[in-house]
């Protein structure tokens, strides 16, 4: 029985605060060791709601708050690389042109780029760990990153609760819907390192 298996068995057995505890936990786990199955755990939730096991408020709001801890929790770890060792005596070990270029398009599209943070599925950790690289504001990041994951969070929840029984063709969708995004991000990032090489040699 695999890891995803066995949270929904726990998932099925627990007590309502239990379940609302572990959903806090994998949410927030995911930004700090992605990947994480959260989002298919919340879809299944969602069936949880359905027959009435938790409520459809609380699971929203804990599984928003796990996401938002998260994420400022990896924020204040980029801020904390940022400070002690790409500014600090480490930084001359480091590809600092590269790291500048990406804290510089992250001051510029940054606050953009938190609010579809939920929605690229992948990359959660990363963005959140880079804003705090480029000393965004603390508070306007944690706003934003709360909003989208709320936004994100409803959809599943009430995906898992209307599909009920069929949720796992929710879960095939979702497995879908990442694969392609993950295909366009990875295309972004091949055209951002061919312009940013481009531009060193002119």
């Amino acid at each position: 029985m695999g890891i995803l298996e066995q949270l929904i068995g726990w998932l099925q057995q627990l007590h309502p605060v239990g379940i609302l505890a572990l959903m806090f936990f994998i949410a927030y786990i995911e930004n700090i060791f992605p990947p994480s199955p959260s989002d298919v755990l919340l879809v299944f939730t969602g069936t949880l709601i359905g027959v009435g096991t938790v409520g459809f408020i609380p699971a929203l709001a804990f599984s928003t708050l796990g996401s938002t801890a998260g994420f400022v929790t990896a924020y204040l770890i980029g801020r904390y690389f940022e400070q002690h060792v790409v500014s600090g005596r480490f930084g001359k070990y480091l590809p600092a042109g590269a790291i500048h270029q990406v804290e510089n398009l992250f001051s510029r599209f940054g606050y953009g780029v938190i609010v579809a943070n939920r929605f690229l599925s992948g990359t959660r950790a990363i963005v959140s760990f880079f804003a705090g690289m480029s000393k965004m504001n603390l508070w306007m990041t944690t706003v934003l990153s709360a909003i989208s994951a709320c936004v994100w969070n409803f959809i599943l929840l009430y995906l898992g609760k209307s599909f009920s029984q069929n949720w796992r063709v929710v879960v095939g969708y979702l497995e879908l819907y990442s694969k392609i995004v993950g295909v366009l991000i990875g295309v972004a990032i091949i055209i951002f390192l061919w312009w940013f090489l481009r531009k060193k040699k002119i």
